[in-house]
């Protein structure tokens, strides 16, 4: 998402050393640099800190870092920077393609006394691009009492303690944040970010409001009395939702991967009242991949063997796709770890099983067309899994902008109940390898399981229909989503004899369909004068017909560039460059 073109300018820094070397792995102390015995091997991209550290080394190296990342939005280096429970002394920058972790059991056990920050300076204030990067599981004492997190897609902040405030700008326009189990003591301030989404979290007060904001399962959300004045919406709880799994170490130095228990009907942060109810998996049950060197076949070996994946920062090129089969897997990434396919297969299939948990991947789209990125059950899935559903948490879609990229169908969600928990679904609208005839695809998501829900849903730029949604009883809290901006002409993006194809499009055969807080956008650019007949298609083009129901739902035409013409079966004004913006409650 950003709502104008840039051209983008990469700079690449060349390492130097700054006097202490980034030692990965392990931790780095004052008098040793002496790994500690029970230490994986987590490979060069991952930087453990401890808290004997001088506070001008761990600046230093996380200086360095950022100074690297801060503008490389397209590069292939990645980390994850890991901070020991204890107190530190610093300030730190969070640049592309870099994950910033507590190791503690609750966000409390690590606090950074200084600041936690995503800024957009790299791009004049304007953080409609600042994507792939997190910050998870500590607490934030900013030195001058706000956090500054000017997000847009794939920059997710979770289980955080911020003592202080937060805003969600820099100045100019930010888009698509997410945030989930997380404790503000004081304010959260929008800004001029244009659409977030909150879960499970709690603050002292909330103020601003733009385009669609959304709130599930959170202590003290506004009122949502007021929409569409104030874009609020409000869901009092979560129905069932699986916090995403973090890696630990305890008192004795060692490493686990804790996964937080099912919950159905939740508010609040798992941890308010102490840990959280869930399950630490000894680190020794995963196999710790290192990109450059396992393959899929290495990968793949793990799996059958029983073994979680722990994909450490880097890009792995797989020449055949990885296959999930046992129930309860995990498959955990850290530093934006990324899945390449290089010959044209899926990069992942996982089959209809109990409980797996996908985390921390972004998917990246090769040359040769894949048919889709990531299958979660094969096309006759028919096991129920509403007891231990399957987890998809911070899983991030591209096709191009990194280089030429083709792929069907991004992600395709064939087994029932899987829960999505902040996904991103893009065809790259800047970068490499881009163009209407060079990143090609057809969806993005494709649903055909039932009951499947999902918190916090963006999906931007597809040649066709943006999301299919085939299986019954879904539900969709959160949903982001921009046509394509290179249509070419009107008759190049002819739905038959429709203008286009909707964003969000329900299959005919649907019975039972809800979503909360939908936004659909245009900004046709190579040509502004194409059209979209509709943002959203639903049986019949019936708002609520067969228990279809969709709940405030804005469309926006950016700039005035091209038009929407209707927000829900042929229901709702048009957005056009005369109103550009157009609510609709139900």
């Amino acid at each position: 998402m950003r709502l104008f073109r840039f051209p983008c300018t990469r700079y690449v820094f060349v390492m130097a050393l700054l006097g202490i070397s980034l030692q990965s792995g392990y931790a780095i102390s004052r008098t040793s640099s002496t790994p500690s015995p029970s230490a994986p091997d987590f490979g060069k991209n991952v930087i453990i800190f401890d808290p004997s550290m001088s506070t001008s080394a761990v600046q230093s190296q996380v200086d360095h870092i950022f100074k690297q990342q801060q503008s490389n939005q397209f590069g292939n280096d990645r980390y994850a920077l890991l901070f020991k429970p204890g107190t530190y002394n610093n300030t730190i920058n969070v640049g592309f393609y870099t994950q910033v972790m507590g190791l503690g059991q609750t966000p409390d056990a690590v606090t950074i006394h200084g600041g936690v920050e995503l800024d957009a300076t790299w791009f004049d204030r304007d953080a409609t691009q600042n994507f792939w990067r997190g910050v998870e599981n500590l607490a934030v004492i900013p030195s001058n009492g706000t956090m500054k997190w000017a997000a847009a897609q794939a920059s997710p902040l979770r289980r955080l303690h911020i003592h202080g405030n937060i805003v969600l700008d820099d100045n100019g326009w930010s888009s698509g944040g997410f945030m989930s189990d997380t404790l503000i003591d004081n304010q959260v301030n929008t800004g001029m970010q244009q659409q977030w989404l909150s879960r499970n979290s709690s603050w002292g007060s909330w103020a601003g409001s733009n385009w669609n904001i959304v709130f599930v399962g959170d202590d003290n959300a506004p009122s949502d009395a007021n929409w569409p004045n104030l874009s609020y919406t409000v869901i009092e709880h979560t129905p069932v939702i699986r916090e995403k799994p973090f890696l630990t170490i305890n008192s004795d130095g060692n490493y686990s991967v804790f996964v937080p228990n099912l919950a159905t009907s939740s508010h609040g942060t798992t941890w308010g009242t102490g840990k959280a109810a869930g399950e630490s998996i000894p680190i020794s049950k995963f196999y710790i991949a290192k990109a450059g060197l396992d393959t899929a076949t290495t990968l793949n070996r793990a799996l059958s063997k029983g073994k979680h994946l722990l994909l450490t920062p880097g890009i792995y090129k797989l020449n055949d796709t990885l296959r999930v089969t046992s129930a309860n897997t995990i498959v955990l990434g850290l530093g934006i770890a990324t899945l390449q396919p290089t010959n044209g297969r899926p990069a992942m299939t996982v089959s209809d099983v109990d409980g797996v948990k996908l985390a921390g991947i972004l998917f990246d789209a090769g040359t040769i067309n894949s048919p889709v990125l990531l299958q979660v059950g094969p096309s006759n899935s028919s096991s129920n899994h509403a007891g231990n559903p399957t987890s998809l948490q911070d899983l991030f879609f591209r096709v191009g902008g990194a280089g030429v990229g083709n792929a069907t169908v991004s992600l395709r969600i064939n087994s029932k109940h899987v829960i999505g928990d902040n996904l991103w679904l893009w065809r790259a609208d800047h970068g490499t390898g881009i163009g209407w005839a060079t990143n090609t695809t057809t969806n993005g998501l494709e649903v055909n399981g039932d009951n499947v829900t999902i918190y916090g849903l963006a999906v931007e730029h597809y040649h066709q229909y943006q999301t299919v949604w085939n299986g019954n009883g879904g539900v969709v809290y959160f949903y982001q989503s921009e046509a394509p901006y290179d249509v070419p002409d009107q008759a190049s993006w002819m739905n038959g004899t429709v203008n286009g194809y909707a964003s969000y499009k329900v299959g005919d055969s649907v019975t039972s369909h809800e979503a909360w807080g939908v936004g659909v956008y245009c900004y046709f650019d190579t040509n502004p004068v194409v059209k979209l007949h509709n943002a959203i298609e639903v049986p019949n083009n019936n708002v609520g017909m067969n228990g279809v129901i969709f709940h405030n739902m804005t469309t926006v035409s950016l700039g005035g560039t091209g038009e929407i013409t209707h927000v829900i079966g042929e229901g709702g004004e048009t957005a056009n460059a005369s109103i550009q913006v157009i609510r609709l409650a139900k």
